[in-house]
């Protein structure tokens, strides 16, 4: 390819729009344009780097033993609402209307299609296991679509589904899949690990995500290096001791806390109570019912784990104005000793388990209880892990401090059970003839995403610097002269004509422009290797050798094809 002849449009100044690194060099580079929020056009070097990566996931599919098919975007909202799913994802979901006024569901993922298609094709135990993915644009109703490609409107991703007649047979694809996207991350450059993770609205009792260290990341990831333990922050435990218990103390006692309504006021004398001896009263609402949450004064409520661990479609905070004619009391002063509507819930953090001399507020306004027992004095229906890990504290598993790491997730696995094959009636005889629903898996890969997180891990300060193996072009060639008689410009058209033999991906840079700004733009695009060709260097019968964020050296110019080969094989 002859750059003169392709559609490259770098910029030097960084667009206003752009909020992280690799958003900057995605839009610098030439790679994508934006069209309006959340939406982006691929441009051919970034459509080259898109297909390279789909490429690396259709060959790891395959090897894995998934078959690859096709579905449509289109979805009849029916089978949404018949999953339940129509509710739950509402938030995120495109509706659109035909010319009939018929409602149609734009896929923001496809376990309704792909089960729907294995309910009518799949009668017997003898046709499974089966696994079908797709390579496919998905849309998603992003309240606030950022950071380029990261969180878009519209996006391409690879999802895959799988069949099984058996809890262990579904275990078995789940690994297939897991060391299958060990395998994609690592063709593609990125240096990845999986943690567990929340299973969200997807639903499904067993979860990994896989994740790529970035400090622009949206996930918080928590982890061991000690044991090698590792989960998303909304799913990630501790090793931290439950409160201690004290000797059970005299009744309770209300004492006037007037204008105290945090935690930490009321740790300030006269009153001197340490938040770890106080509990939290939280109100959310679920799915329309209240529900009070209890934690200790000194924990963060994880949302994520409350939603998984209630069973709610969804769970918001209370209003004061919910909450005062619930409890009598304006948050600040609110408790589950007393005053507590028998219809109402409580649920509280395992922590607090067997806890007393506790304090906590009196449902009346400038009141507080203390010498409060929670097996003694609060009927708490349920107890959850409901709290927040931070940093330092020990690892459940052998002790050692935890540590926290922002990342960006790029690929999902979820084993679902039969969730989905319950509701959609996928099922099958099994040898004894009895009819059970199928067991499924299914597993995503953000690819779009993926892109950048491969430029927001690999670049330096010139611009990208892409893995061989997703590199738009793996070589550059530079003539500084670009005259179509010039020696100079024969030797690149010979060298080019040589490399793109061999079966190597070059581009030749023929514009007429300065030696600078056709080195910043090598660099800042990213191609693994340069080959500069100047007069001074041809007339010593030498190439400049230039591996993208390498020393420059000088090699002869009959060893180019020699060198190139070795040099492409060490980045594999």
């Amino acid at each position: 390819m002859r750059w003169s002849q392709y559609f490259i449009p770098t910029l030097k100044e960084t667009p206003a729009e752009a909020e992280i690194l690799s958003h900057k060099l995605l839009l610098r580079a030439g790679l994508v344009r934006k069209l309006t929020g959340g939406l982006y056009t691929f441009l051919p070097i970034g459509l080259r780097v898109l297909r390279k990566i789909e490429n690396i996931i259709r060959e790891e599919m395959n090897r894995a033993g998934a078959v690859e098919v096709l579905m449509p975007a289109l979805q009849p909202p029916e089978i949404w609402q018949q999953s339940g799913r129509y509710e739950t994802a509402r938030d995120v979901l495109y509706k659109v209307k035909d010319r009939a006024n018929k409602e149609w569901v734009l896929g923001p993922t496809h376990e309704e299609v792909i089960t729907t298609l294995v309910a009518g094709e799949i009668s017997s135990y003898r046709q499974m296991p089966k696994n079908y993915y797709q390579i496919q644009v998905k849309f998603r109703d992003e309240i606030r679509p950022r950071f380029g490609l990261m969180r878009a409107k519209e996006f391409i991703m690879k999802d895959a589904y799988s069949f099984d007649a058996s809890d262990e047979g579904a275990m078995v694809a789940y690994r297939k899949m897991y060391d299958a996207y060990t395998r994609i991350f690592n063709r593609c450059g990125l240096r990845n690990f999986p943690v567990e993770a929340d299973t969200g609205v997807i639903g499904g009792n067993h979860s990994h995500e896989f994740m790529v260290p970035a400090e622009t990341g949206e996930n918080d990831v928590v982890y061991c290096e000690a044991c090698g333990y590792a989960a998303n922050i909304e799913k990630a435990t501790s090793g931290l001791p439950k409160t201690a218990a004290r000797e059970l103390g005299a009744a309770v006692e209300k004492f006037a806390t007037p204008g105290v309504v945090t935690i930490e006021a009321l740790g300030k004398a006269p009153y001197s109570v340490p938040a770890n001896r106080q509990i939290k009263t939280l109100v959310y609402i679920a799915d329309s019912h209240p529900l009070i949450i209890l934690v200790r004064g000194d924990d963060q409520l994880n949302e994520t784990k409350l939603l998984a661990k209630t069973g709610a479609v969804a769970v918001r905070p209370a209003n004061a104005e919910e909450i005062v004619p619930l409890l009598g009391a304006k948050p600040g002063s609110l408790g589950a000793v007393v005053n507590v509507p028998a219809t109402v819930k409580v649920i509280a953090d395992e922590r607090l388990r067997g806890a007393n001399d506790m304090t906590t507020g009196a449902n009346e306004d400038g009141f507080h209880l203390r010498n409060v027992s929670m097996e003694r004095d609060v009927k708490v229906s349920d107890w959850f892990d409901l709290r927040t890990v931070t940093k330092g504290e020990p690892c459940a598993k052998c002790g050692q401090s935890l540590k926290i790491q922002r990342a960006i997730e790029v690929g999902h696995v979820f084993k679902l059970g039969t969730k989905y094959s319950e509701k959609l009636n996928a099922n099958f005889l099994d040898a004894e003839g009895k009819s059970k629903p199928c067991v499924m898996g299914c597993y995503g890969i953000g690819v779009t995403r993926t892109l950048q997180a491969v430029i927001e891990q690999c670049n330096d300060k010139d611009g990208i610097v892409w893995p061989v193996a997703v590199a738009p072009f793996a070589v550059c060639i530079t003539p500084l002269v670009v005259a179509k008689d010039s020696p100079v410009m024969q030797l690149a058209e010979k060298i080019y004509t040589d490399l793109t033999a061999a079966g190597i991906e070059v581009i030749l840079d023929d514009r007429d422009d300065r030696p600078g700004v056709k080195f910043k733009d090598a660099d800042l695009v990213g191609f693994p290797l340069r080959l500069g060709i100047g007069e001074k260097s041809m007339a010593k019968g030498e190439v400049e050798f230039k591996p993208r964020g390498g020393e420059l050296t000088a090699i002869k110019a009959d060893e180019v094809l020699v060198k190139v080969r070795e040099f492409l094989a060490s980045r594999v």
